[in-house]
């Protein structure tokens, strides 16, 4: 019997990742930090992370279904883009809030621009920026941790980056606070050491390289030693404050709104970083990770189109 030549458009090599798998490596990658986030700030955060995630889930049904569309639930990027959604809102969020950041994220932000892969910024830092221009006391308004409870605390205070900011640092928790946890601020921000290992799981099981987390740290570390006049033992406890940890590793790394080459990947951290640190140092508002990284999702088609892989057999 003869052997039938099966003709297929490109590209011919494949990979193992599916992006239902890599979806899925990300999601175990966040549970140490969602259970962090239960245990500091209570039941409440597992409510907001599944609220965010059913709402996601059904607006990008519902786009679909009324276009017509394939259905791409099920690869789990939808899933993905609650749960950072969630990590990126305080545990006392309101439900309006969930409803119109998850909306701004899907439909916004992903659906309208095509879907998975069409997308030109992060959905769920989308989502957060609109919160954050929307509804600013709702966004800022950060409830005290309680370790070992599970029920949220009313009292309010100001997160470690503002006491920073503000030159308060008498006032900051200690380095294994920062660390572990046990800080004020949204629900992904919980604990730097429960992100960690969500990244290196990430790192291990080469979802991610290690390019725009190393470049992106070490540039806000930098900066912020040179130009924030705080040392290098304070310069380091920032980062693991605030979202520059989560953004690091889970969100600045982001296939669709990243460059393509490792050269623009670096150039694209050290931007993000920079942006970060300007923010954190001398803007109105005392984190700055979410807006870096959006504005450099906005210089991604430039940098890749300069900064360019040399193709096979190329010559100068």
């Amino acid at each position: 019997m003869e052997k039938m030549l099966t003709v297929s458009s490109s590209p011919h090599v494949r990979a193992k990742h599916t992006t239902k798998s890599i979806m899925l490596d990300v999601i175990i990658a966040l549970m140490p930090a969602l259970i962090a986030g239960i245990y500091f700030y209570g039941m409440r955060a597992l409510f907001v992370t599944a609220l965010c995630v059913a709402f996601c889930v059904f607006f990008e049904w519902g786009w679909e279904k009324i276009f017509k569309r394939p259905s791409t639930i099920k690869d789990l990027s939808t899933v993905v883009t609650g749960i950072l959604l969630a990590f990126n809102m305080p545990v006392g969020a309101p439900i309006y809030a969930i409803i119109v950041g998850s909306l701004v994220a899907i439909i916004f932000a992903k659906q309208i621009f095509g879907g998975i892969g069409q997308n030109f910024i992060n959905p769920a830092l989308a989502g957060r920026a609109a919160l954050l221009a929307a509804y600013p006391t709702a966004m800022r308004t950060f409830t005290e941790t309680i370790p070992g409870k599970f029920v949220a605390d009313a009292v309010t205070g100001a997160t470690p980056l503002e006491l920073m900011k503000n030159d308060l640092f008498d006032q900051m928790p200690s380095f294994m606070d920062a660390f572990i946890g046990n800080v004020g601020g949204c629900i992904g921000e919980a604990s730097a050491l429960a992100l960690l290992i969500g990244g290196i799981y990430l790192l291990a099981r080469r979802v991610i390289k290690w390019h725009i987390p190393v470049c992106y740290l070490g540039t806000i570390f930098v900066m912020t030693l040179i130009f924030g006049g705080m040392g290098t033992f304070l310069s380091f406890e920032s980062l693991f404050l605030g979202g520059a940890i989560l953004g690091a590793f889970f969100m600045a790394t982001d296939y669709t709104t990243t460059p393509m080459t490792v050269k623009g990947q670096i150039i694209f951290a050290v931007g993000a970083g920079i942006i970060t640190t300007v923010i954190r140092l001398w803007g109105g508002y005392p984190e700055g990770v979410s807006y870096s990284i959006l504005l450099m999702n906005l210089t991604v088609p430039l940098i890749d189109r300069y900064i360019k892989q040399k193709r096979f057999g190329e010559e100068k």
